[in-house]
């Protein structure tokens, strides 16, 4: 192990037995410390969307609501790719706490202060830059994966810390009906989630740790024996790369990035034109109150739970290590349920939900496995970069079209016409994530070849 890392200055000298439980130790708690810290984010992320139906009450339009909503998603994905560059190069435990911190108290004061919901403008600023602080949390998560978790373990251990957004998401509803009971104001909707927030902050800060060096232990391919298969592992890989590295070489240079990058955008579309409207949706087209779109929203983000972990175990078994097949199954299935929603008369609403658990079931296992795709294709010290890359197209390019587009599109020819987008963005990234199979398929061919 010599070579690979040097212990900090005044550590202890470390028996394998020692290293071996550390690491076992260390593995699990910054585990946990990233998997509750990101389901914090998502209760500041996605709460503003329940309060939707409040604020259209009040007079907004669809149109103007989803522009202030896409504050969030055109920040986020800047700021994932930015801050991307950032983290890999930052302490992974210090940077996703702050941001955190950050993003909980922007909620808080959209609840407390009436000003900061009194126009548009006012709301898709604090939008804006609760996006540009909730980019500051999938990068450094992705940062401590790599560093604790070897390759070939990684498919099925980011499937499971995946649900993470789910758990979080799905808590959303239920905390907002919460927060509708004790304080009847739908203004607690946003307060009380970012008090939440605040707490599962400090949480982040007492059990993440960065790298396995920081802590005096070696690099997890050289602990594991399990090193990189879709490129060459070299020693020069644990030392940091500069930003134009990471950029030109790795990144923007990757042919197969960009494809799964543009698949991306198209799934994020799916994936929040369904969300991010139900509450609005049930209410106007199905009838349901309140209450059943808050619960229904829940489901729909817990269903993702066990979807991601048979998606994840799919790729990693069956498909030994390949992520589009997985992908494009779930996606397909994805197209049924999204026709049946929308075509589903009102007065059934058991079809309704049904469906959304069903889309919700499916949708987040092409999402996770495009986030652990970018991860293969880089080095280590460029996951946060190439997954701020694929983040930067799904944000940018798919949520701010499922905020704004079918906003204007709904406010214009109804939701058949926003329905339409969304089945038709399910088909482009089926035929995008095609366009990988042969690469993916030949590389695997090689891995194969090698071992025998």
């Amino acid at each position: 192990m010599i070579g690979y890392f040097k212990p900090p200055p005044h550590a202890e000298p470390r028996t394998d037995t020692r290293v071996d439980a550390d690491y076992k130790r260390l593995r699990w708690q910054v585990y946990i410390g990233i998997f509750v810290g990101y389901a914090g984010y998502y209760l500041v992320r996605k709460n503003f969307t329940l309060a939707m139906p409040h604020l259209i009450q009040e007079g907004y339009s669809r149109t103007e609501l989803g522009f202030a909503l896409s504050g969030v998603a055109i920040a986020y994905g800047l700021s994932k790719f930015i801050m991307g560059s950032v983290s890999d190069r930052s302490n992974a435990r210090v940077f996703m706490a702050t941001g955190l911190v950050m993003s909980a108290l922007i909620m808080i004061a959209m609840g407390l202060l009436p000003a900061a919901t009194a126009s548009v403008g006012v709301m898709f600023s604090l939008l804006l830059a609760n996006g540009w602080f909730q980019g500051m949390g999938w990068p450094p998560c992705g940062r401590t994966m790599v560093h604790w978790f070897s390759a070939s373990e990684r498919g099925t251990k980011m499937a499971l810390w995946n649900i993470a957004h789910n758990v979080g998401g799905g808590l959303v509803g239920p905390i907002a009906i919460l927060a509708m009971a004790i304080f009847a104001d739908w203004h607690a909707i946003l307060y009380l989630h970012g008090i939440i927030a605040l707490v599962v902050a400090f949480f982040i800060f007492l059990t993440l740790r960065d790298t396995p060096q920081s802590q005096g232990l070696p690099p997890i391919e050289v602990y594991k024996n399990d090193f990189p298969k879709t490129f060459a592992y070299s020693e020069s890989h644990e030392h940091e790369f500069s930003a134009r590295e990471i950029f030109f070489k790795y990144v923007l240079n990757n042919r197969l990035l960009w494809a799964i990058a543009a698949a991306n955008a198209f799934v994020y579309l799916v994936r929040y034109g369904v969300l991010d409207w139900a509450p609005t949706y049930l209410n106007e087209a199905k009838g349901f109150t309140f209450q059943e779109s808050g619960w229904a929203y829940a489901l729909y983000e817990w269903a993702g739970i066990p979807g991601t972990l048979l998606c994840g175990y799919l790729s990693d078994t069956v498909f030994r290590g390949r992520r589009a097949p997985a992908s494009i199954i779930y996606l397909l299935l994805t197209l049924v349920c999204i026709l049946v929603y929308w075509f589903n008369p009102p007065g059934r609403p058991n079809v309704d939900i049904a469906m959304l658990v069903a889309i919700g079931f499916l949708i987040y296992g092409p999402v996770m496995l495009i986030g652990v795709h970018a991860l293969d294709l880089v080095p280590k010290k460029a996951a946060g970069t190439a997954a701020g890359f694929t983040g930067l197209f799904g944000y940018v390019g798919g949520a701010v079209s499922a905020n704004v587009v079918i906003g204007i599109l709904v406010d214009r020819s109804g939701w058949d016409a926003g329905f339409a987008l969304i089945a038709a963005s399910c088909v482009i990234a089926i035929l995008l994530l095609a366009s990988t199979w042969n690469a993916e398929k030949k590389v695997l061919q090689r891995t194969v070849a090698n071992n025998e």
